[in-house]
């Protein structure tokens, strides 16, 4: 009996430190609960969906509009958030209720839940530096009903000026200036 528990304990020292690499460095999988991103993520709202989240994907803060990511809150440290890329750095979007404009700085992205009204995200926040974008959510493991791919969502075109049409030239009223 001692020489199995013995093999056991080898077993979870080697076991152990190997899982929190593989899980650090290439692939975890987090629960969400919340509306925040209903109805792609936890659309009943009553479960919770379980995702994978592609660490690996983002270890090179190359982000595109529309992707679903994991990232550090930047109001509490933490706790960790799941949210939409909106926009990204040079970037010029309009936000709120009285659409005001924010250009989107170097080193940084904007997120927002797909449930707006029910979303803590870059709405109250702002930008969010990509140092804190932890992971790429890649599908949804659970439940099984709802088992696939997180696909990309082109954010709202009426909302964003992309930073290629912003460098182009200066946005005056609306208008461009050559």
């Amino acid at each position: 009996m001692a020489r199995w528990i013995k093999h056991m304990i080898k077993g979870a020292i080697m076991f152990v430190p190997s899982y929190v690499a593989f899980t650090d460095i290439f692939y975890a999988v987090r629960t969400v609960d919340g509306v925040s991103m209903q109805p792609t993520l936890n659309a009943e709202g009553n479960n919770t969906d379980f995702v994978l989240l592609n660490r690996w994907a983002a270890s090179s803060m190359q982000f595109e509009r529309g992707e679903v990511v994991s990232l550090v809150s930047p109001k509490d440290p933490s706790q960790w958030l799941i949210k939409r890329v909106v926009a990204l750095e040079g970037d010029r979007l309009k936000f709120g209720y009285f659409n005001e404009s924010v250009d989107i700085p170097k080193g940084h992205c904007w997120v927002e839940g797909d449930n707006r009204q029910c979303s803590m995200d870059s709405n109250n926040f702002g930008p969010v530096s990509l140092g804190l974008i932890t992971a790429k959510a890649s599908r949804v493991l659970w439940p099984p009903r709802r088992w696939g791919r997180l696909e990309k969502q082109e954010p709202d075109h009426d909302r964003l000026t992309p930073c290629e049409q912003v460098e182009r030239g200066k946005m005056f009223f609306g208008w461009e200036l050559e």
